[in-house]
């Protein structure tokens, strides 16, 4: 009986000692698995904030992940780009995944250009073709949530008016409502992205006038802003502000720790009368 009695309790412990290895060895087998998500400029990342502070605790190879980065991102030169890098943290192994840079900067990336407008319903940085509108839609179609690409192309427009940008010469409100009417519904629909040579020198053309037409509004604008800026400096301290450093005080007047000490003088003056 006591034979057994040792044998169950052996055997009892046996087991017990096979769950806990079979409980680890399932724990390595479930890669667990970090993020790190970060903005970063196209082909050029680098171990500095914010990727190797946040990959080193992870000990995958910094170098390698970096590198990686730059080579994936080397087409979005001087655009931020979303970057997610995936590591294993049991393995060491990393997978990367590169977002698209926000609309704002693909835009501008197009154009040429590094800022948008300072006052954007005046002045105009830039003239799109809906070709070019078509391309950067293509490319946000994913994250942009749009139904379609028409969809797409007219949230695109929104972005450039934003920016001071036109579009086919065209605020977005008239482009949109050209959009609306199946003006470009060929190249939405072919998804055409090409512009010619000679449609550039007409895009050229439009936002030379634009800027123009507006150049008299703006140099007004600028005037009315320098004027309040100079109006603002030269307002003179309020009444009974101590005067500059060797002015001369107003007629009749007394300094203030003169007369402060006169006061008690000439009370004790009018007692003794």
């Amino acid at each position: 009986m006591e034979t057994t009695a040792n044998f169950i309790k052996v055997y009892l412990s046996f087991l017990s000692k096979d769950c806990k290895t079979a409980s680890v060895k399932g724990d390595n087998k479930m890669a667990k698995k970090e993020k790190v998500e970060a903005m970063i400029e196209g082909g050029k990342a680098s171990a500095a904030p914010p990727l190797g502070p946040a990959l080193g605790p992870l000990g995958v190879n910094i170098g390698q992940v970096i590198s990686k980065i730059n080579e994936k991102t080397a087409a979005y030169k001087g655009m931020k780009v979303p970057v997610t890098v995936v590591v294993d943290t049991s393995s060491k192994e990393f997978e990367i995944e590169i977002g698209t840079p926000p609309t704002s900067a693909l835009i501008k990336k197009e154009l040429g250009i590094e800022t948008g407008a300072g006052i954007p319903n005046k002045e105009k940085v830039g003239n799109l073709a809906i070709e070019q509108i078509i391309k950067i839609a293509h490319m946000k179609m994913d994250s942009l949530l749009a139904k379609d690409m028409k969809a797409a192309v007219k949230t695109v427009i929104g972005s450039c008016n934003s920016l001071g940008v036109l579009v086919e010469g065209k605020t977005a409100r008239l482009v949109n409502a050209d959009i609306d009417s199946g003006k470009y519904d060929k190249e939405i629909k072919a998804e055409s992205t090409e512009v010619s040579a000679e449609k550039k020198a007409v895009l050229k053309q439009q936002l030379d006038e634009t800027k123009k037409f507006y150049e008299k509004e703006l140099a007004r604008i600028k005037a009315e802003k320098e004027a309040k800026e100079a109006a603002k400096a030269a307002v003179p301290g309020a009444e009974g502000a101590a005067p500059a450093a060797g002015a001369a005080p107003a007629a009749g007047a007394k300094p203030a720790a003169a007369a402060a000490k006169a006061a008690p003088a000439a009370k004790a003056a009018e007692k003794k009368k």
